[in-house]
């Protein structure tokens, strides 16, 4: 929030591979746990819409332990600020 680059307001989150047990993404307040599937993407709100400098708390979220097999995901944050000029510059 306090930084140059403002607060995250998106995340995107993409499973890279099956996982054959537990492994989910878990959103508590939501009440809702997204499985491990390749190819499966999310993408959800990390800050309110009517007041974007503020954290939306329904969307805290936990990864759950793999039980079997192996997870790979990458995930991207969108900020809504320049990012990359400040962390090139180390000013973050």
């Amino acid at each position: 929030r306090d930084r140059q680059c403002g607060p995250r307001i998106l995340t995107f989150f993409l499973y890279l591979s099956d996982v054959e047990a537990g492994g989910g993404t878990n959103f508590p307040r939501l009440d809702l746990t997204v499985m491990p599937k390749k190819g499966r993407a999310l993408l959800w709100p990390s800050v309110l819409n009517d007041s974007p400098m503020n954290q939306d708390g329904r969307t805290r979220h936990q990864a759950l332990p793999v039980e079997a097999g192996t997870k790979f995901a990458a995930n991207g944050w969108i900020h809504m600020y320049d990012y990359m000029t400040p962390q090139q510059t180390g000013c973050n």
